[in-house]
Order: structure tokens, then sequence, then C-alpha cells
């Protein structure tokens, strides 16, 4: 076929569907599913249509919300369930394409180009069929978007909900499309979309007949590439799952992760029990993937006037200990923060980058040394915490701060796959 048929998938109000649909005594009140208010996460993740119907939001604070609708259902993350409910949804897709691409938990590009004749030829009534079969299998509904590019497919999934289905053809596309505010094209941001309006840039249409010297000036060649998706010019191919590594096939450039802490953080025992416990999550997914690291880098967000500054060093070797991430991480920040009670720390982030193959050869010494002794009881922890979960076994290090004991920093650490930008 001279044109791809691209589908755009999106399981609507994600979380809080899959909780109704788990727990029918919830259906048809107003539900929201948020971060824990104890570790100061408390905003809404995502909020079910009655609670949208009350004017609550995405990401605004709890209290805002019971504001808003004091008989408020909040329901904290199941994330294994929502992930149960992820891989059904994919097993679905499955019997209409191999080419199945996540792009988080709920959201996934189907390309039918190769198989839509398999199934009646008509790429409507497949998306029809597979939005009543989801409805029906997993009890929650599902906005479907179809075009010949992942940019318009996603967008089609976004441009009517909950429960619908919008084709975006060669035909249609300049009404659909190019009316669009500028804000609804992939990965242009509230940042972008404010430089593009200072410049009357404020629909898709106006980006796609914006100049190559503008948009070099303003954006570099992300300014370009944006255009490219405006125009549907984006031949992107759909990059298959693979479930057995739960990921699509990209090269992951670094591993990170970072929390807002349940209180500011004055003193160093407390900020090194957090810097611990972040990099044995960056540690343990390293040796999962069989990846080391040569650089370590640190984020830290000031508690007054919530600022940010990173700093990060070369390692003399590729690492995937624990010990030595935690170390070169808490060296970092020892070098940077006083600890002298006049300015908190909001959060920490930890991260490992300049990746290496942990199968790739490496100068051995002629006796074993710590490191290695440190490697190995790392993966003999490892397999402990896949057999009890993640707080069988912890650093002392990490239990100082009484706020943080049983915080389980790598489980609550969902790291979705995505297409655009990590290829």
């Amino acid at each position: 076929m001279d044109e791809r048929i691209i589908m755009h998938v999106d399981m609507n109000t994600f979380y809080a569907s899959v909780e109704q649909a788990e727990h029918p005594k919830l259906r048809g009140k107003p539900v929201v599913v948020a971060g824990k208010e104890e570790l100061r996460h408390g905003i809404v993740l995502t909020k079910s249509q009655e609670a949208k119907a009350y004017g609550i939001k995405t990401a605004e604070a709890l209290w805002e919300a019971r504001a808003k609708c004091p008989g408020l259902v909040v329901l904290p993350p199941d994330y294994p369930l929502y992930k149960k409910y992820s891989a059904l949804a994919r097993d679905i897709y499955y019997q209409y394409t191999d080419l199945v691409e996540p792009f988080g938990l709920d959201e996934n590009w189907l390309d039918l180009t190769g198989s839509i004749h398999l199934h009646g030829g008509q790429p409507r009534v497949v998306a029809e069929e597979i939005s009543e079969r989801i409805r029906a299998e997993l009890g929650v509904t599902v906005s479907i978007g179809i075009s010949w590019n992942k940019i318009f497919a996603k967008l089609g999934s976004d441009f009517e909900k909950p429960d619908a289905i919008t084709e975006i053809t060669r035909e249609n596309y300049q009404d659909i499309v190019w009316n669009s505010p500028v804000g609804e094209l992939l990965y242009v941001g509230h940042a972008t979309e404010r430089k593009l309006a200072a410049y009357n840039v404020r629909t898709i249409g106006d980006l796609a007949h914006a100049s190559d010297a503008y948009l070099k000036r303003r954006f570099g060649t992300i300014g370009l590439m944006l255009r490219t998706f405006a125009r549907g010019e984006d031949a992107t191919p759909v990059k298959a799952y693979d479930p057995a590594r739960k990921d699509v096939e990209r090269t992951v450039k670094s591993y990170g992760n970072g929390l807002t802490a349940p209180h500011d953080i004055f003193t160093a025992s407390d900020a090194k029990a957090l810097i611990y416990l972040l990099s044995e999550s960056v540690a343990q997914r390293l040796r999962e993937d069989g990846m080391r690291a040569r650089t370590i880098a640190i984020g830290v967000r000031d508690g007054e006037d919530l600022t940010s500054y990173t700093r990060q060093t070369k390692l003399p070797y590729a690492t995937a200990a624990t010990r030595d991430v935690a170390r070169t991480a808490w060296t970092l920040v020892l070098a940077n923060e006083r600890f002298d009670g006049t300015r908190p720390i909001r959060g920490l982030h930890v991260r490992a980058t300049d990746l290496v193959a942990a199968s790739e050869p490496e100068q051995l010494s002629l006796f074993e040394s710590k490191r290695d002794i440190a490697l190995r009881l790392d993966f003999t922890i490892d397999e402990l915490r896949r057999r009890f979960g993640n707080l069988c076994i912890q650093r002392g290090a990490e239990l100082v701060d009484e706020a943080l004991l049983g915080v389980d920093i790598k489980g609550e650490n969902t790291v979705h796959p995505v297409g655009y930008l990590h290829s």
C-alpha cells in the first residue's frame, strides 16, 4: 500500500478508569488517583470523568480538588494493577498487528498497514472493533486516532474524548490539524508554545508555514522537527514492542531517579539516606539491563526558592555497583552543600550516564578487587529483592530518616516506554 495506516489508542482517564473497572462500587463516583500527601506528593495523577465534571484537573493539589468536590474519592496509585491492564490491552492489539509501540502505560501506536486486509480492509471498522473489545473485556474506554503518520494519529486520539474515533486524512487534515492550537502538537510544551505565540505562531498551521530561519534561530533543529510534525511529514516507524524486555527497541542514554523529600532536608544524614535510596534504584536498573555507567550526576532542588542545579563527575571505570554510584553521588552533594541549617533541600536526583554494556571488555586486575566483590554482593541482593520485594534488604544509611522508612523508590519509579526523542 502507498499510504500507511497508523492508529493511536489512548485509554481514557486510565488510572481512575481501571480503579472503577476493578471496583464496581466506584463507578459513577468522582474518583481521583493521587500521590501520597504525607510524602508531599499530594497531586492529582488522574481523575475520572465524574471528577472532571467538577472542574478537577490533573496535577492540581488534592486540597484544591477536595474544595471543588467535597465527596471526592481519593485513591493511591496501584501501578502493578495498571501494568496488568496495560498488558491486557496490548494482548488485544497484538491480534490485529505485531507492530505495537507503547507511549506510556495507557497509550499505544499500532501500524496496520500490512495487516488491515486480514481484518476487512476498513480502518474505522477495525478501530470500532478494538474500542468495543476494550470496553467489553477490560471495562474501560479508549479514544482512537487514525492517520498516515504517528503524530497525526496521536492528535486524533486527543481530538475528541472520551470513547471516540477520529480519522485524520489527506483530505481533512488542514481543517482538523492546522486549525488546532499549536500546543496540541506532540512536544510543543507550554514554554515552546509561549515562544511561538510571541511570533504570532498560534496554530499548528502557522507552525507548518514557519520559515527555516525563524525556527533555527529560536529552537535549533528541534524547531524543524516540530514543523515536520505539523506538516504530517513524519515517517517514524512504529517500533515493535518486545514483551520479554517490556520495552521498545531503543537506545537508553541514562538511568535516573529523583524524589521530592517528605520534609525539607537540613542535615547531612537525611540527605545521605535519600541519596543512597536513589542510588540503589539507579544501580539496580543498570544491572537489570546489563549496563554500566562511567558518569554519575546529581540534581539538587532548593527548599526555599525551588531553584535547581546539577553536578556530575566522570569515573575512572564503568560501574553498576550500588556502592560506587552512591558514594560518588554523595561526594558530589557534600562538595556543593554546607548542611549548616541555613538552606533546606527540597528534592534530590541521581543519574548514571555515559553508558557501556556490561559485556564490554575492561582491564582486569590479577586480584579480585573490592569493586568486584561489591558487584557480586549486589547481584545476590537483587535476587533476594526479586523474590521478597525491594525492601527486604536495606543499607544502614537509608534507615536514618524515619520519613523514608517503607518507601520503595524503585518500585514507585515507573519507567514508561517512549518512542520519540529516544531512538
